[in-house]
């Protein structure tokens, strides 16, 4: 009965550590597209005050 307690629970660390894997990707992942979406903002942004400065 013990070992199979033991063995529920090195079951449930894989597990864990699998999840923890999983949303430590995700993360990364989330960071980079919203890395990416800034620059992308900021050099409209740069363009749109650009052409508004033209306009004057």
């Amino acid at each position: 009965m013990i070992e199979q307690k033991a063995q529920i629970s090195v079951e449930m660390i894989v597990l864990l550590a699998a999840v923890v894997a999983i949303a430590l990707i995700l993360v990364s992942q989330l960071q980079k597209t919203g890395t990416k979406g800034a620059e992308v903002i900021e050099k409209k942004t740069d363009k749109i005050f650009d052409e508004i400065s033209d306009i004057k």
